[in-house]
């Protein structure tokens, strides 16, 4: 889990918000794998096996029944509230509406009382030096704390590379998943893995060149045979197309 962590953390996605998404999936998969002939399994069992109240589990259940947003109910991170905050709540506002120059202490309008009210149990210091950092607020000379900005967005990846990093998570857990599975009915898949971790940093170099150019002439290679094997939907009407694909990348772990 770590680097999936590394990865929501840099980019905005608080404990909540992946709380919230687990829960979906896991009420999700408990209701579609581990329900009698075929139907979905009941408010109760899946309470039983997810480890959620049968309330939590009916308001998942309904919410994906309905097709409903599944991130409905997800706040901004903690920073973009306080921001938000600052320019609309009337105490941190001037009379045109304006965000106030606070100073870092006060029984009203002040920079704590903002924290005290929109940081939750966050560390005010931490958010303070966070924000300093990427130049949200600023400290002038008076030392009082000046706002910058409006709105915080802490990540501008493009939604299609965080598509295709789902994509390839999904698939190589999936076969882990089928290959450690003892109750499968069909042969394991193919999983391999080759690695050393007494590399030079000159040989690492010359591995990553040759992983680069023989994987991707392996990949060229698949994918040409998996083109030449399409259903041919003029011919097979009746077929039932199956995903398959092999995926290649890169293992580098300099962590002690």
């Amino acid at each position: 889990m770590r680097p999936i962590v590394r990865f929501l953390l840099r980019n905005g996605v608080t404990w909540d918000e992946f709380s919230e998404l687990s829960k979906d999936i896991y009420v999700d998969v408990a209701r579609e794998n581990y329900g009698i002939q075929g139907r979905p399994t009941n408010n109760s069992r899946v309470a039983m096996m997810t480890g959620l109240s049968r309330r939590e589990v009916a308001r998942i259940r309904d919410r994906l029944i309905d097709d409903a947003d599944s991130q409905i109910g997800r706040r901004g991170n903690r920073i973009s509230e306080i921001l938000t905050a600052w320019h609309m709540d009337a105490e941190f506002t001037d009379t045109a509406g304006q965000p106030k120059d606070l100073p870092s202490t006060g029984p009203t309008g002040s920079l704590s009382t903002l924290l005290k009210r929109y940081a939750g149990d966050l560390p005010h210091s931490a958010l303070i030096k966070e924000m300093l950092l990427r130049k949200l607020i600023r400290e002038n000379e008076g030392g009082l704390f000046n706002v910058l900005k409006r709105e915080y967005v802490y990540t501008s990846l493009d939604p299609e590379i965080v598509n295709q990093m789902s994509v390839s998570l999904h698939d190589h857990a999936a076969t882990l998943d089928h290959n450690l599975n003892n109750e499968r009915n069909t042969p394991p898949r193919f999983e391999g893995i080759a690695d050393n971790a007494r590399l030079s940093a000159r040989s690492a170099k010359i591995f990553t060149a040759l992983v680069e150019q023989r994987g991707l002439d392996l990949l060229k290679e698949m994918d040409g045979w998996l083109s030449a094997h399409e259903i041919d939907d003029t011919q097979n009407t009746d077929a039932r197309p199956v995903r398959m694909g092999v995926g290649v990348y890169l293992i580098h772990d300099d962590s002690k």
